[in-house]
């Protein structure tokens, strides 16, 4: 039973974030083809008047006014950080990271996963400067894509492979959250800087003392968000630092929790069924709602921090700010300027990145070091569901706009970077679908 307890613990909050993210790629894919009409529209010029329109926050004398794309990149994608570090942190804790037995497979899988399509880039860009600092748009893999194609299988994916995919992605994000961090810094304020990580060396006191006021934290990370976005570093850096500090303790055990909630339940039942029998009568109401209101006080302490913010966070950003960032950064202006000099060493660098380099590095990454002995490959899936979940992985989308953004901030390159990494994801996308058709059978529903 102890076993079948951890097991629900693991997988049932994957399977919810599974659901989730599946839901949030369909939705994607629909932002990106209203992104596209309307930037290809009679109305196109309204799409960069939208996005361009300066938005102010202010408090007393103090404010930041930017542009509404830059709030949306620097600022709600710092939210996405936020809960793709609570998404990491819990996996490490308690998921499929969380030993070096089932964390080596997806970790491995990862690695070759950024490095083989980075390589490809840089074979293509090496010559030119200019060209070679998008050699991190075809390392990124964008989970919800990825997951909404497995959607549209059914149950013809095992859930392992499922499972897997999520696990190799979260690491593919520590591997995109470390590049954005170390290669894409603009010139930095270091004083800023240091006010920062003193902010972020604060929180992690306050998480070592177990202080669980979320608004606290909440607060000191919105502040340490702007000293990093005064600094120069980019502030979405912020989300993640503030993840890993959230405490992701409960404040009381399981066996407390079910034992003063057996302890409430019984004297309810008993104060319900009273000695003459009469199921008619009901425990008077103060001491009922007293009841129920310790029951949700034990709720909320056996929930940790990093579980009730993930759980209240996500919804958030799979159905509002992922679509909001895609429809504000998606809408490219097809014309014969874009068109004519699409194919040259940065889009195909991306494109073979993404769409070959993705699954190649994958597969020979986790072929070798298990010929070599150094992990196993779960007998749940197949070398060729592999080699699908490896093309699943070309999905690039939003991290790859993302550090494209950075990468060619106002460079004419820029435009044909996402048009080469909506392709890409494209073509991966229909190839990875047909494969795991081909090579998967229906599976019976997966139950823990």
């Amino acid at each position: 039973m102890p076993e079948l307890k951890l097991l629900r613990r693991i997988i049932y909050p994957l399977q919810e974030f599974v659901k989730a993210e599946s839901f949030s790629g369909i939705l994607l894919m629909l932002v990106t083809l209203v992104a596209l009409a309307w930037a290809n529209s009679p109305w196109a010029h309204t799409y960069d008047a939208v996005w361009n329109t300066p938005l102010t926050i202010a408090i007393g004398e103090f404010g930041l006014t930017k542009a509404a794309i830059l709030w949306i990149n620097d600022g709600l994608m710092a939210i996405f950080f936020f809960v793709v570090g609570l998404e990491i942190k819990r996996e490490m804790l308690m998921g499929e990271l969380a030993s070096l037995r089932s964390a080596a497979f997806p970790v491995v899988a990862a690695l070759g996963g950024m490095l083989v399509p980075a390589g490809v880039y840089v074979a293509f860009n090496y010559t030119t400067p200019d060209q070679l600092t998008g050699w991190g748009i075809p390392m990124a893999t964008d989970i919800a894509f990825a997951l909404g194609i497995l959607t549209l299988l059914g149950n013809r994916v095992p859930l392992p492979l499922k499972l897997f995919l999520v696990a190799f992605a979260i690491v593919d994000d520590i591997g995109a959250v470390l590049v954005i961090a170390l290669f894409y810094t603009a010139q930095v304020d270091y004083l800023m800087l240091w006010v920062a990580l003193l902010l972020f060396g604060i929180l992690l006191v306050l998480s070592a003392l177990r202080v669980r006021h979320i608004w606290l934290y909440i607060l000191l990370g919105v502040v340490m968000w702007v000293a990093f976005l005064k600094s120069g570093v980019h502030a979405t850096v912020a989300g993640i630092l503030l993840a890993t500090a959230i405490p992701a303790r409960s404040k009381i055990t399981d066996n407390a929790f079910i034992s003063s909630t057996d302890t409430i339940l019984g004297e309810l039942q008993a104060t319900h069924y009273n000695r003459t029998g009469d199921e008619d009568e009901t425990p008077e109401e103060e001491d009922f709602q007293a009841a129920v209101h310790t029951l949700e006080s034990n709720c909320e302490e056996a929930l940790s921090p990093l579980h009730r913010l993930e759980h209240a966070l996500h919804p958030y950003v799979a159905y509002f700010i992922m679509p909001v960032f895609a429809l504000a950064n998606a809408g490219l202006y097809i014309d014969a300027n874009l068109t004519s000099g699409f194919l040259n060493s940065v889009s195909w660098g991306i494109i073979l990145g993404l769409v070959l380099g993705k699954p190649i590095g994958i597969l020979v990454f986790t072929g070798l070091a298990a010929a070599t002995g150094l992990i196993a490959k779960p007998d749940s899936f197949s070398w060729g569901q592999l080699i699908g979940a490896g093309l699943l992985g070309g999905i690039g989308f939003t991290m790859s706009i993302f550090i494209a953004n950075l990468a060619f901030a106002s460079s004419p390159f820029l435009a044909q970077a996402k048009l080469a990494i909506l392709l890409a994801s494209v073509v991966a996308g229909i190839l990875a679908y047909v494969l795991l058709r081909l090579v998967s059978r229906e599976q019976p529903e997966d139950r823990p």
